[in-house]
């Protein structure tokens, strides 16, 4: 009886392991692929975004990084940060119609971003490196998606290129995706609207109220004129006429 209790507990655990990682998705490195920090930025504005690029190989290092913007969404101004041990190089393409930056007309966009190790400083196995980038202002887009190659030193390449679909399940081999949320209303862009409707009533509700002050005064006036005149017309009748 132990022995039967002692395998159905060990079945038992195996069957939870296996649940556990089919549901949990403990894959390894497959589900470390490289991804944009933060995930959202605001349209028309600037962002500082780091790729976040993890190493999957057990024997290999990434010795070398391809981020090719998207082609629907250039940008006008991007640069990038000094990262202690890799090169950085871009490339530029033609954009048609031109990027307004600031007033400027700008025919030309960053295209591509790569960045190479030199000497040791490859991201090793069991580490991960984050290569920053500034870029705006951003595109009035819902979405940028960025197709990046990660190079090994044993010469095997992870292309990370293929965009999400929305309701469908990560793709094996996901490109890093940057939300781009609309620009929020400026603050108190409503109220010079509102003021300006209470100064025109505070002004309207004067200018009845002074209307009515004149008509009320004008009333007094009147009625005094009138009691003034009745007193004076029986005053000269109670008073004797005096003959020469």
């Amino acid at each position: 009886m132990t022995r039967f209790r002692r395998t159905a507990t060990a079945a038992a655990a195996l069957a939870f392991t296996a649940a556990a990682t089919a549901v949990l998705g403990f894959a390894g490195p497959a589900s470390a692929h490289v991804t944009v920090n933060p995930k959202e930025a605001t349209q028309g504005g600037y962002a500082r975004v780091a790729f976040r690029v993890p190493n999957e190989s057990d024997s290999a290092s990434t010795t070398k990084l391809e981020v090719t913007l998207p082609e629907d969404a250039p940008v006008g101004s991007v640069s990038t940060m000094p990262v202690p041990g890799w090169t950085v190089a871009t490339e530029k393409r033609k954009v048609d119609p031109p990027i307004d930056v600031h007033g400027s007309q700008l025919t030309e966009a960053i295209s591509k971003i790569t960045w190479t190790a030199t000497g040791d400083a490859a991201v090793k196995p069991g580490q991960f490196q984050e290569f920053p980038v500034s870029m705006g202002p951003l595109p009035q887009v819902d979405t940028m998606v960025f197709k990046v190659l990660q190079t090994y030193s044993d010469g095997n390449i992870s292309r990370w290129i293929e965009p999400p679909t929305p309701g469908a399940e990560e793709p094996e081999h996901p490109a890093p995706v940057l939300t781009l949320a609309p620009a929020a209303a400026p603050a108190g862009s409503a109220a010079p609207t509102v003021a300006a409707s209470a100064v025109a009533s505070s002004k309207d509700d004067e200018g009845n109220g002074l209307a009515v002050g004149l008509g009320v005064a004008g009333l007094v006036a009147g009625l005094a004129g009138l009691v003034l005149g009745g007193l004076a017309f029986a005053r000269s009748r109670r008073e004797p006429v005096v003959k020469a």
